[in-house]
């Protein structure tokens, strides 16, 4: 049975026993704890629908495929260890103003944030995606957190393809990749989500994390600092117009699934576009 209409369900956040149909559990006061009556179905990918792992092992799957692609270009050396060309990085959806405004592949907006630059570069991505999807999936739900993660990645790369174009001197990317765009975005929804709440705990934690990165983002080379501060940016204004106080909704679920989607798209198209460039 894909959908339970009847009977009861247990909450995905606190494990207490809600009606599938209840708008909220009065136990932890999550929103639409029935998920639509999927929630047996879904609840067995986790309380964040299982996307923390479909990111991870997608930037994981994507990461080999770029080193795989040019085998003779992969760099060895120092924090480089195991860095990608920047042609295969290019071929699979790097973005930057390079990308963006000499070739035309806007849609990298979307894709710079499933490519990795170097091993160590994933490693620490996939930490702090392992760390705050689940986290801002149990403040905001599933399919709202999906949505940030996305506009978050967008704005993030856009600030920073932008930047690079029109005010160089203030820094910006020609080639740039990377997770930590979107997951700036989440560590706006967390801050966001304590000043909406009131809870200091959630707020001040992800406060001192979003500081601690950005400090170490302005120390080390190489960062792309306007992806950082767009991510987060971007994050902040999704995560209050997707106001935690407010339930879950079915369409917050099919925003999400398009968001996803669509990012598949980009990434297809940017293989079958950069392909030629080899």
């Amino acid at each position: 049975m894909l959908r339970q209409k009847l009977g009861s369900i247990v909450c995905p956040s606190c494990g207490n026993l809600v009606g599938v149909s209840d708008e909220k559990c009065f136990t932890c006061g999550r929103w639409n704890p029935g998920m639509w009556g999927f929630a047996p179905l879904l609840n067995r990918l986790g309380r964040d629908l299982g996307f923390t792992s479909f990111v991870m092992w997608s930037c994981i799957i994507l990461y080999l495929f770029t080193l795989a692609y040019d085998v003779q270009g992969i760099s060895m050396s120092g924090l480089n260890f195991l860095s990608p060309s920047v042609q295969s990085l290019f071929v699979f959806g790097a973005s930057g103003y390079i990308p963006v405004f000499g070739y035309g592949r806007w849609w990298t907006f979307l894709t710079a944030g499933w490519l990795h630059a170097g091993a160590l570069h994933i490693l620490f991505n996939m930490m702090w995606i392992r760390q705050l999807a689940p986290d801002t999936s149990e403040m905001y739900g599933a399919s709202r957190m999906v949505i940030i993660y996305t506009i978050a990645g967008i704005s993030g790369f856009a600030a920073s393809t932008l930047s690079g174009a029109y005010i160089p001197f203030l820094g910006g990317a020609g080639f740039t990749v990377g997770a930590s765009a979107p997951i700036f975005g989440l560590l706006a929804a967390l801050v966001l989500y304590g000043r909406r709440t009131g809870s200091s705990v959630v707020g001040q934690q992800a406060k001192s994390w979003a500081i601690m990165l950005f400090i170490f983002g302005f120390i080390f080379r190489g960062t792309d600092n306007w992806a950082h501060l767009g991510g987060f940016a971007g994050g902040y204004v999704a995560a209050k117009f997707l106001d935690p106080l407010q339930r879950e909704r079915l369409d917050h679920m099919i925003a999400a699934l398009i968001c996803l989607a669509v990012t598949g798209i980009a990434i297809a198209l940017s293989i079958l576009t950069g392909l030629p460039a080899r």
